[in-house]
């Protein structure tokens, strides 16, 4: 069995080596890695400073402009560069936890039913206490099987899916056509409802573990969930039928409780403002086609993709 792994970088950082070290160390080494870098100038850089870095002359590297990178078309491209039996696409600031993660993360698809496997994030070890309970949300400690029998209970979790660490069983993937070509954002959960609606099956596996969190401002908030809101709006056949606001609603009820209970009021604070500013941002992402484009652009974290 063949396993290809798939990296888009954007400007990368020490962190980067990091992950590659840790694949080249796990109990199952992939066959290739396969990087997908924005703007050739960024990497030419980036390689000179580790010069003697052994993990960076194992990888394969294409290149795209700023101006065609797309969340969905820059991975198929990818995905088309391997002749791997699983892929696991990756972000290029996910650290794997241990040398189990491809192991653990890839063991579900041996069931054919299953196309798809995603791996649970965990928040680093000095990230505040709110993304630590918002990572726990969403991320438990216990794996699930999901199917299309549970898109009724589950809503949008149900196709929740995450390409910050997630196994794809190749022949599948092909059959289904891949993700979208043109998406701002959300092109896995765009894939797993597909997946779901063919008869197949997705696998949160909660024992391949990978430190992946962010410190996001208020504003970075507002444009990360206006550029959500706008897949949403694009895609109203995998989203408009599902309900949303329900388990976002639970989250915010349960990191509240936890803040208040631990007597992190001001935290509390700041979260109840980071989550307004999610909602504005999603709300004017749904509706960003009656919105002057200057707004849009003012608005979203990728101005090119408005470009045309």
């Amino acid at each position: 069995m063949k396993i290809d792994v798939i990296i888009p970088t954007y400007k990368p950082d020490k962190g980067f080596i990091e992950l590659l070290d840790m694949l080249l160390a796990q109990s199952i080494i992939p066959d290739r890695i396969i990087v997908a870098n924005t703007e050739s100038s960024y990497w030419d850089s980036f390689v000179k400073k580790y010069p003697d870095k052994e993990c960076l002359k194992k990888t394969e590297v294409f290149h795209v402009e700023k101006s065609e990178f797309d969340h969905g078309k820059t991975r198929n491209e990818a995905m088309k560069r391997s002749d791997a039996d699983i892929c696991i696409v990756m972000t290029m600031d996910a650290i794997p936890a241990d040398d189990k993660l491809i192991e653990n993360l890839i063991k579900p698809l041996e069931d054919e039913r299953i196309a798809v496997s995603y791996a649970r994030q965990l928040a680093f070890e000095n990230s505040s206490v709110t993304e630590k309970l918002t990572r726990q949300f969403n991320y438990p400690d216990v794996s699930r099987i999901k199917t299309a029998d549970d898109i009724e209970k589950l809503q949008i979790k149900a196709f929740f899916c995450s390409n910050v660490c997630c196994a794809y069983n190749k022949k599948i993937f092909d059959m289904l056509g891949g993700f979208v070509d043109k998406t701002l954002f959300n092109e896995d959960m765009i894939y797993a409802s597909g997946v779901l609606k063919h008869g197949y099956h997705i696998s949160y596996t909660a024992d391949a573990c990978v430190y992946h969190s962010h410190e996001y401002s208020g504003i970075q908030q507002f444009k990360r969930n206006f550029d959500n809101g706008v897949s949403h709006a694009q895609y109203p056949e995998v989203f408009a039928n599902v309900k949303q606001d329900g388990e976002g609603m639970r989250m915010v009820k349960s990191v509240l409780k936890s803040l208040v209970k631990k007597a992190h009021f001001l935290s509390a604070f700041v979260y109840i403002w980071h989550t307004a500013c999610k909602y504005l941002g999603f709300k004017l992402g749904c509706a960003y086609k009656s919105l002057p484009k200057g707004m849009v652009k003012s608005f979203t974290t990728n101005k090119d993709y408005f470009i045309s």
